[in-house]
Formats: structure tokens, C-alpha cells, sequence
């Protein structure tokens, strides 16, 4: 597995804790990394995802609201919820990271994490974000 993959599953972790538990950033990583250090480029990439994601929720939340018809993201299993916000996060806050890279990482997390439908699911959220993100 790759570094970003790597930051990119333990930045999922970290933040369905702080979801369905109510914990704070610094406690779910602990929890998480069982308190043992990381990577030094998976740390400082998952403390990103993690960060801008939890700092940029509404903003995010709202963007995806508009693409889940008659489906309200509180609705969602909490494990897709964030999945989906980290692939949209990436999408509207890291233009250095190509979308095609980002919402393949999102999908292949998905079939790993969740259900067997989480993937196409997971596809058809970002890849709408993804095109409102290119209408200038």
C-alpha cells in the first residue's frame, strides 16, 4: 500500500471516531495509531485530509447534500459519510492531486471499508462534485 493510501485509510479512521464517538481530533488518533508514531509523509498527509476536512464540514456537507437526492447525509452509514467527505475535500481544497487519482483512492477505500454498492455510490457523489467543480 502506498503512503497516500496508507494516510488516506487512517484519515477515514480517525474521522468515523470523531463521528460516531464524539471525540476529538487529537483523541481519535490516538486511539487509531494505538499511540505509535507514523510515517512522517503519512502523518503530515493524514493530519491534512483530517484537519481540512473537520475544519471545512459544513462547506462540504452542503456540497454533498446537493448531489444525494431525497438522501440526507446524516442518513448516510457514517463510514461512507466520510468517505465521501475526505474524496470531497480533496476535490474542492487539493488542486494539486489529479480528481481521477482522488475519487479512484475514494472508491477503492469504499470496497474495502463498506458495502459492495459503496463504491458506485461513493463514484456518483464525487464525480458530481467533481463536475461542478470544472463549470467555470
Amino acid at each position: 500500500m502506498g503512503l497516500r493510501r496508507e494516510a488516506r485509510e487512517t484519515a477515514l479512521k480517525v474521522l468515523y471516531v470523531v463521528d460516531v464517538a464524539n471525540l476529538t481530533k487529537e483523541e481519535a488518533t490516538f486511539i487509531i495509531t494505538n499511540g505509535n508514531t507514523m510515517h512522517v509523509h503519512v502523518k503530515s498527509f493524514m493530519d491534512q485530509i483530517v484537519s481540512g476536512t473537520l475544519e471545512n464540514t459544513e462547506e462540504i456537507d452542503s456540497q454533498i447534500n446537493k448531489y444525494t437526492q431525497n438522501w440526507n447525509i446524516s442518513r448516510m452509514a457514517a463510514i461512507d459519510r466520510n468517505i465521501i467527505r475526505i474524496g470531497a475535500f480533496e476535490i474542492l481544497k487539493t488542486p494539486e492531486t489529479p480528481i481521477s487519482v482522488i475519487i479512484d483512492e475514494a472508491v477503492e477505500i469504499a470496497k474495502k471499508y463498506s458495502t459492495s454498492d459503496s463504491g458506485k455510490f461513493v463514484n456518483g457523489i464525487l464525480d458530481k462534485i467533481k463536475q461542478a467543480r470544472e463549470v467555470p
